[in-house]
């Protein structure tokens, strides 16, 4: 018996994990979550009566586009060419009806879906009875990829597995019917949770150090404690932040040529594994804060956090706000390495870091609308409250905002602090011209085209960045210790 090129036999296709790297309840589920937040309790009320009335109260609430779900396209391809053959293609899945269709309209490959529908969750010995009872024992063939899509394996002519785990590729193997076997490559669990957490994220918040180098106290090692504590905690807590805001975000990055690639997006990684992880690493920050730091650190921390959610649930959609949240959310660091050690907040500081950031997070929306605008996209940007037609006046704003930023280092040079905190002030000077350079550099290379979107990113693997911050360093250094 030829497992492979029979045409007479329908080719029965599970949804949920095997045609798409995700599950559609999930996806309705976190959905369902992003837009009522408030109504946190419903699916759990929803649940108590049971599965299949769970995924028809979401169905009937939730919007989710079929286009840009993550499709298994190894498995795709396959099933094209099927159809090409001449082989009739079934839809099976215990997905509901009303999204199961909507996938299947989309793709416009299958003559058939079968589906949950009112009280029938179209899930393991449920699905093998409707298959059976539809086309007969050993009448079709089947391809899945978890442990309830045994039993349907087994009834059926021949058994196609999707990215299942060696034990299950195992325990189908021993029924000897597999045939087509797919390995999609994905990488495991712990590997796309650390990418979704964005590690080298955590970079930005050394901004936790500055006032203690500002202020010169790192000598004293009680601070320095402090100070690693306080990047410690902000870093969790920005990852927990990263998650939520990937989970929130999902169906805009689908449509993201680069972003579409994140864990979640690509469904490298289950949607439930983020709304589960979010909140202990949240929890675990507020621990280690409330014991540890000060109380206004701990405040500094949650007004961090409440900006950054109302920024992913909103602020990033409205023009001109969205980069203000991000320059203050930089700034806002700052602040919080001052409390954490107990040092005044220089004014100066907190004025060059808002123009400074500012001028970057300009540079990241002009990088995404030059490649809207490059690409012929009209309208506003899917998630943003920016058009391509914007991109000269975000320009013009970016600009001038770093330069501002540099008038504000020149000004500090004459005011008495400076003078207090360095021997040779004066050397600062030196500073200008190169923070000049740079910034204009950086404009320079995202009004080519070469701009990472994010250009902190940028920066930390620069060289001429690193060159730039060493001689800046330097600078400082030398304005302290020379007399």
């Amino acid at each position: 018996m030829d497992l492979h090129k029979n045409t007479v036999f329908p080719l029965v296709v599970d949804l949920d994990g095997t045609l798409m790297r995700s599950d559609l309840l999930v996806e309705s589920a976190s959905q369902f979550l992003i837009q009522h937040p408030l109504q946190f309790f419903k699916p759990l009320l929803w649940l108590m009566r049971g599965k299949a009335a769970l995924k028809t109260q979401l169905a009937q609430r939730v919007q989710l586009d079929a286009s840009a779900l993550p499709y298994n396209t190894d498995v795709l391809d396959w099933l094209r060419a099927e159809k090409q053959s001449g082989r009739r293609l079934v839809l099976a899945t215990a997905s509901h009806r009303v999204l199961a269709e909507q996938v299947a309209q989309h793709l416009n490959l299958f003559d058939e879906v079968l589906a949950t529908e009112g009280d029938t969750n179209l899930k393991a010995q449920a699905k093998t009875d409707a298959l059976v009872a539809r086309f007969g024992e050993g009448g079709y063939d089947y391809v899945g990829n978890d442990w309830p899509d045994l039993k349907v394996w087994q009834q059926a002519r021949a058994a196609h597995v999707v990215d299942a785990s060696p034990a299950l590729l195992a325990r189908a193997q021993a029924h000897g019917n597999v045939g087509q076997v797919f390995d999609s490559g994905l990488p495991t669990s712990w590997r796309a949770m650390l990418k979704a957490m964005r590690l080298h994220q955590w970079m930005k918040n050394l901004l936790v150090f500055v006032p203690l180098m500002a202020a010169h106290q790192y000598a004293d090692a009680q601070r320095d404690v402090l100070a690693f504590m306080a990047f410690v905690v902000f870093s969790l807590t920005a990852s927990s932040v990263y998650l939520l805001n990937d989970l929130v975000d999902v169906q805009d990055d689908r449509h993201h040529a680069r972003k579409r690639h994140r864990p979640f997006a690509s469904g490298a990684l289950s949607l439930i594994t983020g709304w589960l992880a979010w909140p202990v690493l949240l929890a675990l920050a507020v621990v280690l804060s409330v014991c540890v730091m000060p109380v206004l650190f701990t405040v500094s921390l949650g007004v961090y956090f409440v900006l950054t959610v109302g920024y992913s649930l909103r602020l990033k959609q409205l023009a001109v706000v969205d980069v203000l949240t991000l320059a203050a959310l930089y700034t806002l660091r700052i602040i919080a390495g001052a409390t954490a050690i107990d040092v005044p907040v220089s004014f100066w500081l907190l004025l060059f870091s808002m123009f400074i950031f500012l001028s970057l997070a300009l540079i990241k929306r002009y990088s995404e609308l030059k490649v809207a605008r490059d690409a012929g996209k009209s309208g506003a940007l899917r998630g943003r409250g920016y058009q391509p037609e914007d991109l000269e006046l975000v320009s013009s704003l970016g600009g001038s905002a770093g330069f501002i930023a540099v008038l504000v280092l020149a000004l500090y040079i004459q005011d008495g602090q400076a003078a207090h905190l360095y021997a040779k002030p004066q050397l600062i000077w030196l500073a200008c011209p190169v923070m000049l350079f740079w910034i204009s550099r950086a404009w320079l290379i995202a009004h080519r085209g070469r701009m990472h979107d994010d250009p902190i990113v940028f920066a930390l693997k620069d060289n001429v960045s690193w060159g730039v911050g060493a001689f800046m360093v330097s600078v400082l250094v030398l304005a302290r210790v020379l007399s």
